[in-house]
């Protein structure tokens, strides 16, 4: 009997030690050679390890792949008029008129209430369901940090309530959810579902450290700016990815392309 209950014990604290319960996912390698894609893919060098591609181009075949998909804002141009058409009432506005990201042309979805984000994961989550079954490794959910153009009609608190439930959706599937940017929400990584992340301009603002040490390696950084990309690679080379891309992340052969590793 006492065997039985020492045995019964031993199960429970190893349950209560595996984190959040979430299926395995696979994780990509630290310091994992990267190249990023989303401008159009094309056969990545035979040194890269891991891929990041559209969700709407397959992966590439032998590397650990992580499926981007604009998961808090819509695309520019004609995604903003299908969004409009079909699902008017999930877009972002302030007094009727569209909340819009001005960088990058795109429309802010809205996720301000556990409804609303219910309803966004109808339209998202089989977008994450395609990238598994596409083979994907991974996602990348990105605009993570969309609360912080919204005018102050989304908080931080919007943003990391659905990003749970985009990894929780990702885990279903068998993918691993990478956070996408913004430091501020790096406290709470576990407690969302994060697995890894991929980083802009780390470098550039000096931010690689905190994603380093939350991920344990686990970082796909990408910079735009030579400068600092030789900063990065000095200070953090050989503990995380740090790729240097053209900002338009153009495919091999077109003019501008840029890629370049530590």
């Amino acid at each position: 009997m006492r065997r039985t209950t020492i045995a019964l014990l031993l199960l429970a604290l190893t349950a209560c030690s595996s984190g959040s319960g979430r299926p395995d996912v696979g994780l990509p390698e630290p310091d994992a050679v990267f190249d990023y894609q989303l401008g159009g893919p094309y056969e990545p060098e035979e040194k890269v390890r891991a891929v990041a591609r559209d969700r709407t181009a397959k992966p590439a075949a032998g590397r650990y792949n992580v499926c981007y998909v604009n998961a808090f804002q819509t695309q520019p141009g004609d995604a903003i008029s299908w969004w409009k058409k079909h699902h008017g009432d999930l877009l972002l506005r302030k007094d009727g008129a569209l909340v819009i990201d001005e960088d990058w042309d795109e429309a802010l979805l809205d996720i301000s209430t556990a409804d609303k984000r219910e309803d966004v994961l109808r339209i998202v989550g089989p977008w994450l369901d395609g990238c598994a079954r596409d083979g994907y490794d991974a996602v990348e959910a990105d605009n993570l940090d969309s609360y912080s153009r919204s005018d102050g009609l989304l908080d931080a608190e919007d943003a990391a309530q659905f990003a749970r439930l985009l990894a929780g959706r990702a885990h279903e599937q068998g993918l691993a959810m990478g956070q996408k940017n913004t430091t501020d929400l790096l406290p709470r990584h576990e407690e969302i579902g994060f697995d890894f992340a991929v980083v802009e301009e780390c470098a550039a603002y000096d931010e690689c450290g905190p994603f380093l040490d939350a991920y344990d390696g686990r970082v796909f950084a990408v910079e735009y700016q030579e400068e600092a990309f030789e900063r990065g690679c000095r200070r953090w080379g050989g503990e995380l990815s740090l790729t240097l891309r053209d900002l338009d992340v153009r495919p091999r052969g077109a003019k501008g392309y840029v890629f370049r590793t530590c």
